[in-house]
Order: C-alpha cells, then structure tokens, then sequence
C-alpha cells in the first residue's frame, strides 16, 4: 500500500475482542469504517464495528469475503492461524507483517530474535520433553517459569519451578506442548512502551509505563515511570530497533525489566497493547489512532503526553466499583460491552487522571 487510505475506506480487524473495539472506534473518528472478523458472536467489537463478519479462521470462503470487502487488514490478537492469513494475504495487505507475526507467536523464535539483535532476555532453554526441563534447570538453574511457546497469555500455559521436585508436574502441566524454560530476573520494576511505525519508516513512541501484575495479569500502569532519563531513552531507542528491524507497520507493545545492569525485554506484542491504554486519556493521539494511521498509511500523531495517569483494569467483580467510579471528576472510564463477569476477565479499564 503506498496511497494514505481514502475517507470511508474500510479496515479489516481480525479479532472481535476489547482492542478491537477500541481500535473500531479511533478509526471511526478518522472516517473509516470497519470490518470485524470474529467467530464468536456478541463480541465487543461486533457493538461499533460497522460490519461484523461470524465465521471461523478454517472457512476459506468467509476469508476470502471479508480479504475482498476491506482494503488493508489488521488484528488485535497473535494467534491467528497460519492458514488463514495466507488465504488472506494474497488478496489483501496485512499490518503489521507475517514476519512480525510469526516471531511473537513462538516464545521461543521471538526469544532467538531478540537476542540476535543484541537485546538482553532472561537466560532461557528451550524444552520438548521432561529430560529436556532437567538439562534446562541445571543451565538456567532455579526458581525459573516454564511457559509453553505458544497460545499462553495473562498467566496461562504457564507453570513455576521453586525446587527440583517441580519439575514432573511442571512438564505435565505443559501437556506435551514445545515449551521454554526462564530464568528468573531480579529487577526493580517493569515498564512497557507503546511504540509505532509507519510506512515510510517514521517511528513514535509513548512514554513508558510501570506495570504491576497481579497474578498473571495487569493490574496497573502508572505514567509516568519513575525511572531515569537515561532508561527512558534507552527504552525508545531499543523499541524503535525492534520496530525497524522488522520493518514494521502499527504500533507495538514492548515489556521490560528493570535491572541493575539495564533493561532486560521481556516480550514483545505486534498490537496495540494493555499497558497503552493510558494513552486514551493521557495523548491527544492515543495507541488506537495511532495504529489506525500506520495501518492506513496516514503520518503518525503526536504521541505526547499531557497528563499524568494510573490505567487500572477492571476485573471481574471490579465491576461492582462502576457506580462509584461514575461519580468521580477525574476517572475515564472504558467498558468493553461483555455481559458476563467472570473472575480473571477483563471488563473494562479506568484511567485516573492527574492533571497538572
């Protein structure tokens, strides 16, 4: 795609999950309209989207429909399977890229990648079996976390290593899945950035974010992080490596450690990412906009931030603080449209704006 993407074109999202609500709806207000590609019914995007396509990734034929009635495609989640974006590669652009793609679905390759770009990771070993964990405690040594290579997010498809008597059921738990064993890190804090990169080779980035997990899962993102200029810069400088390396489209989500000799990355996610939505509240130009105008070949935004914010999501029976939160001057509240709450699922997000 070379020509900025005209008014009233329409961007094809697959994934129908909260992002690709939030992503709907910057595009909307850049005069786009969208197409959602999601096999469940009901899903929050399918409540802005303008269309709304109910099949699965295996039906070729409700591919090629939604590759022909859009004019790029993006997605909001990394799983995709690999033969679904083939059949939809070859009639329709994809961004970010199926380089970018294939990298972030395998701990493992993306783990290589990094590494072969210079960036320091966890010390990490790659695991196919129960002797393989073994010959991996003994070189990346203990506590470490045993991750399965693919399909884990917000601490699933995980298990940790304390002792050598957790390596039977750790390896059970996997189920035979190719895994990769971490060494754990001893890091003061974690922080994120929301990167993006357009098509000419332009790069943006946010300022990063300190993140707090509760049990696998984000809790909190504090903006700004209380970290050195120094590791700021060297946040953006790293992201806008990855992002160049890959020749990347959209924005990207970067997570990394803290530690005593530097930054350490975590992983990295070719999408607009949980720790940005910050940026909804705390930019002019928030992540969604900004993916929506590299995917569309449009120039980046001005991605500075004029407010200081605590993004807090809301989890499961979180819910029951809406009304409350409602009332209050200085909270933006984002609710993704899910009519069931369940422990552990994210409902919708607050920020909570510190003007100065």
């Amino acid at each position: 795609m070379t020509n900025p993407l005209a008014q009233g074109s329409t961007i094809g999202i697959l994934g129908g999950g909260q992002l690709g609500r939030m992503l709907s709806v910057a595009a909307a207000r850049l005069g786009f309209k969208t197409c959602v590609f999601e096999p469940a019914g009901d899903c929050p995007a399918s409540h802005v989207a303008n269309y709304h396509l109910q099949a699965s990734y295996e039906d070729e034929s409700a591919l090629k429909k939604f590759a022909d009635s859009v004019d790029v495609i993006t997605y909001e989640f990394e799983n995709i399977p690999t033969s679904a974006l083939d059949t939809l590669e070859a009639i329709r652009p994809i961004h970010p890229s199926r380089e970018a793609l294939r990298i972030s679905q395998d701990r493992l390759i993306e783990k290589d990648f990094l590494t072969n770009l210079g960036l320091t990771v966890a010390p990490y070993a790659h695991v196919n079996s129960e002797e393989d964990l073994r010959a991996a405690v003994a070189k990346v040594g203990l506590p470490a976390i045993l991750k399965t290579c693919r399909f884990g997010y917000d601490g699933k498809g995980q298990a940790r290593l304390e002792t050598e008597a957790d390596i039977a059921p750790a390896w059970e738990a996997m189920a035979g899945a190719p895994s990769v064993l971490e060494g754990f890190i001893s890091f003061t804090k974690e922080i994120s950035i929301i990167a993006a990169r357009g098509p000419s080779g332009e790069v943006s980035c946010y300022d990063p974010g300190e993140n707090v997990h509760e049990g696998g899962i984000l809790r909190t993102t504090t903006v700004p992080a209380v970290i050195p200029a120094s590791l700021r810069t060297d946040a953006v400088l790293l992201a806008a490596r990855v992002l160049n390396a890959l020749e990347y489209v959209g924005v990207m989500g970067v997570e990394l450690f803290v530690t005593p000799n530097g930054l350490l990355v975590n992983e990295i996610a070719p999408r607009v990412h949980n720790s940005g939505h910050w940026t909804q509240n705390g930019c002019t130009v928030d992540q969604f906009e900004q993916h929506i105008r590299a995917v569309a070949g449009w120039p980046l935004g001005n991605g500075a931030r004029h407010a200081d914010i605590v993004m807090e999501n809301l989890i499961g029976d979180d819910m029951d603080r809406v009304p409350e939160l409602a009332k209050s001057a200085d909270a933006a509240l984002h609710l993704y449209g899910k009519a069931e709450v369940k422990k552990g699922r994210k409902m919708g997000h607050v920020n909570h704006i510190k003007r100065p």
